[in-house]
């Protein structure tokens, strides 16, 4: 019997159960919080406002999010590098 999310998202036809996309999203979700809070602090260090650079890294994970979801329909998450 298939289910919501298998007819959804074709979890069984991508070889995937919803465990593994649950486990997956909440290490996405905590990665991508931790650039959230450290990419400022660390960009505060070299003289930016910390608050400004706050915005605009969550308005670039945001937007580059949504973009891979909407145009390309990939499930990947971006947000500003920190290497």
């Amino acid at each position: 019997m298939e289910t919501f999310f298998d007819r959804q998202f074709g979890l069984t036809q991508n070889g995937t159960t919803v465990g593994t996309e649950f486990i997956a999203g909440v290490t996405t979700f905590l990665t991508m919080i931790y650039i959230v809070f450290v990419n400022p602090t660390i960009l505060a260090n070299a003289g930016m406002d910390k608050g400004a650079v706050f915005v605009a890294t969550c308005l670039a994970a945001a937007v580059s999010t949504l973009a891979m979801a909407f145009l390309a329909n990939y499930p990947i998450a971006l947000a500003p590098g920190m290497g």
